[in-house]
């Protein structure tokens, strides 16, 4: 095996803070074995009977694939003996989760996505799993989801696992963002991609393009002038992109650049956004704002958001941060 582990890297970084006490860098190790669990599960497929429905509905009345049922129970299961959390949040789970009384407790939370565009799975496309590490407040043993609302500024790290051709896990805990390739002979996860940046400028932008009806006006013109280009009065022509799959789209603009929009719309009244703050648009706008791009909701910094409840739906405009403005401006 040749190159950086993802653990020699985080005990490297750990080292650059003389106050460390090295629970996070733990708490990372453990994140990352879950998620090798999952690659394994995921890349098993048809072949272990893990694809199609499970006949079930999540906290948002979302019909379930049996991965996402799987991929929960999974990362629960690597995290919960560890003893460096006090407690979790899924978008899985009506609730909160506890760390089983037999368990030590940590002193940080996580709030995780175990298995992003499951409605890829059946479709052999890549999905993924995002995470989002918050510190549990001081002078509190049992967090309630109380203690979760915390603004995306509050994070102390984030990140994402895609399982496509291959596994890559992005990571930032705050000092720039890192890919680690995952090398299947050895089971390590491997520096492939140091220091990430997303470029300000771009040609490609990622959206529905069904919904274009319930759309307010700014984006509507946005998208608009993307698609006219050249014709339409910008200095370029545009591609487009749309996989249905965040943590896809955001690895996409991570390596090349582009925008990625789920913007407000009048679709369903009782939903002001289709992606979760806690499990999917804080972590992918750290991850974004620290790669040197922008996450906007289109009238606010996403990352400035005050939760409500940890199932909260936003807007979510991210990506090249040249675009990312221009859309925001139309606001």
């Amino acid at each position: 095996m040749k190159g950086v582990s993802l653990t020699q890297f985080i005990i490297q970084e750990q080292r650059k803070t003389p106050t460390a006490t090295g629970e996070l860098t733990l708490l990372l190790n453990d994140i990352a074995s879950a998620c090798k669990c999952i690659s394994h599960a995921v890349h098993r497929g048809a072949l272990a009977g893990v694809l199609g429905a499970a006949g079930s509905e999540n906290v948002q009345g979302e019909v379930q694939k049996k991965l996402d049922v799987i991929t929960n129970e999974l990362f629960i299961e690597a995290m919960n003996w560890t003893g460096h959390l006090a407690a979790m949040a899924s978008e899985e789970n009506d609730d909160i989760i506890p760390i089983p009384a037999e368990y030590p407790k940590g002193k940080y939370l996580i709030c995780f996505d175990p298995l992003d565009g499951s409605s890829n799975i059946d479709v052999n496309l890549s999905v993924g799993t995002i995470f989002s590490i918050l510190r549990r407040p001081d002078a509190v043993e049992l967090p309630r989801e109380a203690d979760f609302l915390q603004p995306g500024v509050k994070q102390v790290g984030a990140g994402f696992c895609v399982y496509g051709p291959s596994t890559v896990m992005v990571l930032t805990t705050g000092n720039g963002v890192n890919g680690f390739t995952l090398d299947q002979d050895h089971g390590e996860f491997i520096l492939t991609h140091p220091h990430m940046r997303v470029p300000a400028d771009t040609a490609e932008f990622a959206i529905n393009m069904s919904n274009r009806r319930y759309w307010e006006p700014p984006v509507q013109r946005y998208v608009d002038e993307c698609v006219q280009g050249k014709d339409g009065g910008r200095e370029k022509n545009f591609n487009m992109r749309w996989i249905a799959s965040m943590v896809a789209e955001v690895y996409r603009i991570l390596t090349r650049g582009g925008i990625f929009m789920y913007p407000f719309d009048t679709k369903d009244a009782a939903r002001p956004g289709k992606l979760r703050l806690m499990y999917e648009a804080n972590p992918m706008s750290f991850i974004i704002e620290q790669a040197g791009g922008a996450s906007s909701t289109g009238r606010q910094r996403i990352l400035e958001i005050q939760p409500e409840s940890i199932h909260q739906r936003v807007p979510v405009i991210l990506g090249s941060k040249n675009e990312v403005e221009r859309v925001a401006s139309y606001h």
